[in-house]
């Protein structure tokens, strides 16, 4: 069900539909991790976009200068809507960065390899799809993006996944195929192949051999996007995740964390990391939903409790955090009383009209530019999880700035009861996806930030802003992967070992502190 460009900003949460049968791990080949089970179909969840060129996307991480892409001239702006190591404390992760910015391009990406020799992609991060794919040379339909197609013709570690009972052949009956569409009427389709993921010299995790998706058709915003393809992190057989915790190659869970209004960016850790004391959990229940849901009982808007029914929030899917959203979306009644919360508290500011006469947006003028002043203006939101821990949002959580003004960058869910929460509720967060203990945990800090520190011997802890740094870095292409990932002791449950750096909790501030192990340039 599409939103109609009549109700602006007013976004349900879509049905995305996989039309899709993932393959047993027993008949596919040695590059899938043994026993993964098959699944006919899989839906992912979407807010809808209707005929507008406002999209809600997928989200990557890293920060980057802003490149113009070839078919961006029309879409750029509509664009902009779419265990740390336990037990298992020798298990090798992969920390990667995260790339641009979510209100400007409406997703984050992050850097991976595909094959020998490795050729690199920008791939949106999305919580919410199970598939990993590029756009290949076989492609008959398919977009200009940042990087050119992967040629598995130049792999020599390239292998198609042969058909089989366990998957959707194509038409000759030789190779698995895979089809995806999305309520905003973009799709992506092609076939399954196998190669070697690599993650970068920055990342501790040696490369391995994973099932993707090679695509020979694109349609609509993934055609359009400045981004190669969708790395996928749900729930799911094919999932990049899923293929690595098969192989017992990382833990089962994977963390997020995006950078805030001023400087996107960000990180992204492939397997467990053990999180500081002050991580506020919810419990996460795979078997209610394939998505990432949370127990959301409550909200506050400074500090008072919204009067609603307490089942408002406890949808078919539950609350479902979706990294692929880029804003919030609220049941109706639920919505309408944030709204009114927010104004109330809002006497210095003057209500206007967002800049898009498609929308209407909810947005305040007369608060200034400076972000980190925003607190002395709007109220601190709080949401309250089913076990009583409660996670602070401060305005650039539920803000999108535009022209001078600061509008609400939570809508209402027209009349689909689902509760859904995009990438702006948890900028400037640590978001741990704890898949094995099925929690979900949330840790305020400077994620544009995060990256960098991690990097530099005796620097400081990531502070709440920074206005004067710098938007430059360096990616780095991977060298040729050694045998076996290398070995990294961690000095006790409290560090997070991060390509070359161990970042320890200490109270409320971080000290980091130089590894010795040396990686090359």
């Amino acid at each position: 069900m599409a939103r109609q460009p009549s109700q602006p900003a007013t976004s349900a949460a879509a049905i995305v539909i996989v039309i899709f049968t993932v393959l047993n791990g027993s008949v596919l080949s040695s590059a899938l991790a043994p026993g993964l089970s098959g699944e006919s179909s899989t839906l992912v969840l979407r807010p809808p976009h209707g005929g507008s060129n406002r999209h809600t996307m997928f989200l990557p991480l890293f920060l980057s200068p802003l490149t113009s892409s070839p078919n961006s001239s029309a879409s750029s702006a509509g664009r902009s809507r779419r265990h740390l190591q336990g037990s298992e404390s020798r298990r090798p992760n992969a920390h990667m960065r995260l790339y641009d910015d979510l209100l400007l391009n409406g997703y984050y990406t992050t850097r991976l390899w595909i094959g020998t020799p490795p050729q690199q992609f920008a791939l949106i991060v999305d919580t919410g799809s199970t598939v990993t794919y590029v756009p290949c040379s076989t492609c008959e339909h398919c977009g200009r993006h940042q990087d050119p197609k992967f040629q598995p013709e130049l792999s020599s570690t390239y292998q198609p996944v042969k058909c089989n009972t366990a998957c959707t052949c194509d038409n000759e009956g030789v190779q698995c195929v895979y089809e995806r569409q999305y309520a905003e009427m973009s799709s992506s389709s092609g076939v399954l192949g196998e190669d070697i993921l690599s993650f970068g010299n920055e990342s501790e995790l040696a490369p391995q051999r994973a099932v993707f998706g090679c695509e020979n058709v694109e349609t609509g915003d993934l055609y359009s996007q400045h981004a190669d393809g969708i790395v996928g992190l749900g729930r799911g057989d094919l999932s990049v995740v899923d293929q690595l915790v098969g192989r017992h190659v990382i833990s089962d869970s994977f963390s997020l964390c995006y950078g805030g209004m001023d400087f996107g960016g960000g990180a992204m850790v492939l397997g467990g990391i053990s999180p500081p004391s002050d991580m506020v959990f919810t419990h996460s229940n795979p078997r209610r939903s394939p998505y990432y849901n949370i127990e959301l009982k409550e909200i506050n808007v400074a500090g008072k409790k919204l009067s609603l029914n307490p089942r408002i929030f406890d949808g078919k899917h539950g609350t479902v955090l979706d990294s692929g959203t880029t804003y919030a979306y609220l049941p109706e009644a639920a919505f309408l009383a944030f709204k009114e919360a927010i104004r109330k508290e809002l006497h210095s500011l003057k209500q206007i009209r967002g800049p898009d006469p498609n929308y209407n947006d909810i947005c305040f003028s007369g608060a200034g530019s400076d972000v980190s002043e925003l607190s002395k203006t709007f109220p601190v939101v709080s949401m309250v999880f089913g076990n009583g821990q409660k996670l602070s949002l401060s305005p650039e959580n539920y803000l999108f700035r535009v022209h001078g003004a600061y509008c609400l960058g939570i809508f209402q869910n027209e009349k689909d009861p689902t509760t859904l929460l995009g990438g702006i509720i948890v900028r400037n967060t640590l978001v741990m996806y704890d898949r094995e203990h099925e929690k979900i945990g949330f840790w305020k800090t400077n994620c544009s930030e995060l990256w960098e520190r991690l990097h530099i011997v005796g620097a400081p802890s990531p502070s709440p802003s920074s206005s004067d740094r710098t938007n430059s870095t360096t990616v780095v292409s991977p060298t040729a992967a050694p045998p076996t990932p290398p070995q990294y002791i961690l000095p006790g449950t409290k560090g997070i070992l991060s390509i070359g750096l161990i970042l320890h909790y200490q109270g409320i501030y971080c000290k980091v502190k130089a590894h010795r192990q040396t990686l090359s340039s």
